[in-house]
């Protein structure tokens, strides 16, 4: 493997890699289910959720913290895939990793359990009114709360935890998120800045008011008597996605560094690419430009031409216009090989982890590259004609893949591709 790309820039690669999702703690754990077409949805349990259009998710519920929100989870998740990568990558032992940290985090705001425990304190018996939050914001100890819901709060955690250098970029690009952190620690080290970056992406948002509002976008997929069934891929019978948590962490270096300290190289992020559109707060734009010069973009900073692909790690969210959309981006870039390139959604069995999706879904394209087997799209049961795409349907597939896509697509129009390439 050469220290420097075609544009003279070092070869980042990856030397470690950690995942949780609904399928379980760890690479190992989640690979097998994955290839084994195992889903990780289930009824919500964490809160009630009666009356509500959407019941089910892929919550993550056997992690526990000591005061449940999304930002403590989210770290506690965070903290347990940042471990597993480490470890893998021989690095960054006692406190002490050597590179920055890249961070993909939902947005923090304060939840209603904290909210009711501010009022109560100060004297709410009643209805919670926002005077009583101001009341409860002006008076007693709420330090706690202070420190948990600043959007800062969990990125600085965690450096201070593992010992990284410089300040800690956290970065919420919606459904992108862990694609922009890939990119930043990718051009951290491209330029120079670093020889080795942490990347992370981790979410654990699934709430009352987040389930709410992406009700209300219609969204999501409402076959409750059906979890495991219910997030379908590209299939005709589509109907939303589902709504899920995890966090998926990734050691990068320079492969002069990784290869200088003896470090075994799992794979190589060769491109990164991005475009957006602001067309719509939550739909695509109609003609897929967007989606197709991210992929476009991708592949010139890989310097590879599309016919060096041979699998795509879809998007795949399982709503009627994304997957239709995907489908016509791909079909733009690589025209008649569109239908013949192996095109699975991880979503199908994991649900949609949302901020983490891009570092979880990257971290699986390596795993494909890596082990020569390409996970299924389960649910597969209905094709939809207008999108003939080989979605490896419902059985995972042994494949010799050299490079890979990962596509990651935000509401709002933040567009994020990735590619990965086989380690030599």
């Amino acid at each position: 493997m050469q220290d420097t790309d075609h544009l003279g820039r070092p070869v980042v690669v990856v030397t470690g890699v950690g995942l949780i999702t609904s399928l379980g703690q760890g690479v190992e754990a989640n690979w097998t289910a994955l290839t084994a077409g195992v889903s990780g949805i289930h009824r919500i349990t964490r809160f009630p959720v009666a009356n509500m259009k959407t019941t089910i998710a892929g919550t993550v519920d056997f992690i526990h913290v000591d005061e449940m929100s999304a930002p403590a989870l989210s770290e506690r998740l965070a903290e347990l895939v940042i471990e597993e990568a480490l470890t893998e990558a021989n690095i960054g032992g006692g406190a002490d990793f050597p590179g920055p940290l890249f961070l993909a985090l939902p947005p923090v705001e304060m939840e209603w359990t904290q909210r009711i425990a501010l009022a109560a304190e100060s004297g709410a018996t009643d209805s919670v009114t926002y005077a009583d939050l101001l009341r409860a914001a002006g008076t007693g100890d709420h330090r706690r709360y202070y420190e948990r819901f600043l959007f800062s709060s969990v990125g600085e955690n965690l450096a201070a935890r593992f010992g990284t250098k410089g300040s800690p970029i956290a970065t919420s690009t919606a459904c992108a998120s862990g694609g922009t952190a890939i990119q930043l620690g990718v051009e951290a080290i491209r330029r120079g800045e670093a020889d080795t970056a942490l990347v992370v992406g981790t979410d654990a948002s699934v709430n009352p008011e987040s389930l709410i509002r992406f009700s209300l976008l219609s969204a999501l997929s409402t076959r409750n008597d059906d979890p495991t069934g219910a997030s379908r891929p590209f299939s005709k019978d589509r109907d939303g996605f589902i709504m899920a948590e995890g966090a998926g962490a990734l050691v990068l270096e320079s492969a002069a560094h990784a290869r200088a300290r003896g470090a075994t190289i799992l794979g190589v992020v060769e491109g990164c690419g991005e475009a957006a559109d602001g067309f719509h707060r939550t739909r695509s734009s109609p003609d897929g430009k967007p989606i197709i010069a991210c992929m476009r973009n991708a592949l010139e900073d890989a310097g590879l031409s599309p016919d060096a692909v041979g699998y795509i790690n879809a998007h795949g969210t399982s709503t009627p216009e994304n997957d239709k959309m995907e489908w016509v981006g791909v079909q733009a870039v690589f025209g008649e090989r569109a239908s013949e390139i192996p095109i699975s959604s991880n979503k199908s069995m994991i649900g949609h982890t949302l901020t983490a999706a891009g570092a979880i879904e990257a971290i699986f394209t390596l795993l494909s590259l890596k082990r020569g087997v390409l996970p299924p799209t389960i649910n597969y049961d209905t094709p939809d004609p207008a999108v003939p795409v080989d979605c490896v349907p419902n059985v995972a597939r042994p494949a010799k893949v050299a490079h890979a896509i990962s596509n990651s697509f935000g509401f709002g129009g933040q567009n994020v591709c990735v590619v990965i390439g086989a380690a030599e």
